[in-house]
């Protein structure tokens, strides 16, 4: 649990209790309720889906800690995938690890959808009759009978009915509980909602990084009730590297006035786009863990909100 303090949205700091990651509100994930404020365990393993920036995947029972402290500090939705892995982690693996027996109100999301061989190259999109065997490879390495939620994460195709169909099979027969997407466009979220109920939409999304907004995607998920989950919303361009100083003088500014870290501002402002916003950091630093959960009770005003709209002639909208 992180000690901090919290800002209100005059920009008055006040004294705060223990914040948990149930400071950043909830929703509901499907039928199953969650913090707002969850964790994304792609990291884990290393920087991104391999070893961290020198190569090197980092240590196990450090990657067992930050997770039971997540959980410590009210986090009860994680993010991860059976791609997720280096030649000694797994993120799954550690999942498993660190957490069975599992809380109660844990709910884990996974991918299926691309795939990568032993090695770690990357495979072709998995057809829609090879996504059971995605599916199963997630359960075997969780440990677990059922899957809360899976993500289809389109990959080159255009068309995903055939492969949202084949999902909704395996929920029927018991072996997934929810259906997501994730790098979709509206009209494939549409076409995907004609075959089966979607719980959460998964895309890049951040500060400098909104064509979710420009094609209407992010209203239409609020609209519809689907949680919004965004990736990359600290690093932005970066993608799987890590943020590094790479803020421009808004996110600081903002960052000076509640005496908050740049990282905590983007998060914060990834909260304030929506009710239905997930946001899913992830980290192998515990210090970064810490302040990432902290980030929930971080009230931006409209001063700030304003500033943070003044966007850089380069943010991206693709």
């Amino acid at each position: 649990m992180a000690e901090t303090t919290e800002t209100t949205g005059s920009g008055a700091v006040v004294e705060s209790a223990t914040v948990t990651a149930a400071a950043a509100g909830t929703w509901m994930l499907g039928d199953r309720q969650v913090n707002r404020l969850g964790f994304g365990a792609m990291r884990l393993t290393g920087n991104g889906m391999g070893g961290n920036s020198d190569g090197a995947p980092i240590d196990r029972d450090r990657a067992v800690g930050i997770l039971r402290s997540a959980v410590e500090q009210g986090v009860n939705h994680i993010d991860t995938a059976a791609f997720y892995f280096a030649p000694l982690r797994s993120a799954n693996e550690l999942i498993s690890r660190a957490l069975t027996p599992y809380p109660d109100d844990l709910v884990i999301v996974t991918k299926v959808g691309p795939g990568r061989d032993p090695s770690g190259e990357w495979l072709p999109m998995a057809r829609p009759d090879q996504l059971r065997g995605q599916v199963e490879e997630n359960l075997r390495e969780l440990g677990r009978d059922h899957l809360d939620v899976v993500n289809l994460r389109r990959n080159g195709i255009s068309s995903i009915a055939e492969h949202v169909g084949a999902l909704a099979d395996l929920r029927a027969a018991g072996l997934i509980r929810h259906l997501g997407l994730s790098s979709v466009t509206p009209d494939q979220l549409a076409e995907a909602q004609a075959v089966a109920p979607v719980v959460c939409v998964q895309n890049w999304y951040g500060l400098d990084r909104r064509l979710a907004d420009a094609n209407g995607l992010l209203d239409s998920c609020r609209d519809q009730g689907i949680a919004f989950v965004p990736f990359f919303a600290i690093s932005g361009d970066r993608r799987e590297a890590a943020a590094g100083d790479t803020h421009d003088e808004r996110v600081l500014a903002v960052a000076r006035r509640h005496g908050a870290s740049p990282a905590q501002v983007r998060l914060a402002w990834t909260l304030h786009r929506g009710p239905h916003m997930l946001a899913i950091p992830g980290t192998s630093d515990p210090g970064h863990l810490t302040e990432n959960i902290a980030a929930g009770a971080l009230r931006l005003s409209p001063e700030d909100l304003d500033l943070l709209e003044l966007r850089p002639e380069s943010a991206a909208v693709d």
